[in-house]
């Protein structure tokens, strides 16, 4: 149990020093704090993994700091363009685009971002890595098992919830385009048809995910037809429910 404890406290901490260097450039780039997690929480898990990864595999050559730059730089760009990649197929989404990167590939990774992680790969095995577990180590047992029960209650619970923001974007995204390229959506009472009856399933088009939106904006880039649209069917959302209240009481009326 305590292993366990240790390696998931490891996996937050390193995922929490990882949103800090997000926000940092981020800050840099747009002079604002933006919350760059997929989470609602201060985590990018993403850098979780990668550092436990780094240090499970690169630490056998950490008498070669070139080596463990160059690996580094294979590990996490690995890791990073696999993730864009099941992201993107699980939300319907493409969370990160570096097609303005000169040497990128398909736009999730890019020669500039490998080698901040190849340097960032350094960094953590030689400094940020062993104070983390000299820190852990300090804490005793019984604590650091108690306290990463408790952090692990809480970041299921945000995995959970921030699944369900995104997967409900992700299902807002295909029933616009779904209605975008229907040619007979045209006609205006099947499209109102249409959206009665998706409304059933997905509720409030005006309620967008402001938070997933400011940390990934290049959702929006990309979906720019697809929110205006969602802007449309959001006040034809408000049409539709009007018009059964008013159906409504009327058949009380005649009751």
């Amino acid at each position: 149990m305590y292993q366990i404890s240790l390696l998931f406290m490891q996996f937050l901490l390193f995922s929490m020093i990882g949103y800090v260097a997000e926000m940092i450039m981020c800050f840099i780039v747009n002079k604002k704090l933006t919350n760059r997690g997929f989470l609602c929480g201060p985590v990018i898990p993403i850098y979780g993994v990668g550092s436990i990864a780094l240090l499970t595999l690169l630490t056998p050559f950490k008498e070669s700091p070139i080596l463990v730059f160059l690996l580094g730089m294979i590990i996490t760009t690995t890791i990073e363009y696999f993730t864009s990649y099941f992201l993107e197929k699980i939300f319907h989404n493409k969370w990160w685009d570096y097609s303005d990167q000169k040497f990128n590939i398909e736009g999730r990774i890019c020669l500039l971002n490998a080698i901040l992680f190849g340097l960032g790969s350094v960094v953590i095995i030689y400094f940020v890595g062993p104070w983390i577990t000299k820190f852990l180590f300090q804490i005793k047992d019984k604590y650091l098992i108690i306290a990463s029960i408790i952090c692990f209650i809480i970041f299921i619970f945000d995995v959970l919830y921030s699944i369900a923001v995104a997967y409900s974007l992700r299902n807002r995204l295909i029933i616009v385009e779904n209605l975008k390229n229907e040619k007979l959506a045209k006609i205006p009472g099947l499209l109102e048809k249409m959206l009665a009856k998706q409304l059933k399933n997905i509720k409030g088009f005006h309620k967008y995910p402001t938070r997933l939106l400011k940390a990934f904006p290049n959702i929006f880039k990309n979906n720019q037809k697809e929110f205006t649209i969602m802007k449309k069917l959001s006040l034809k959302e408000k049409e539709i429910k009007k018009k059964y209240k008013n159906k409504k009481k009327k058949k009380k009326k005649k009751k």
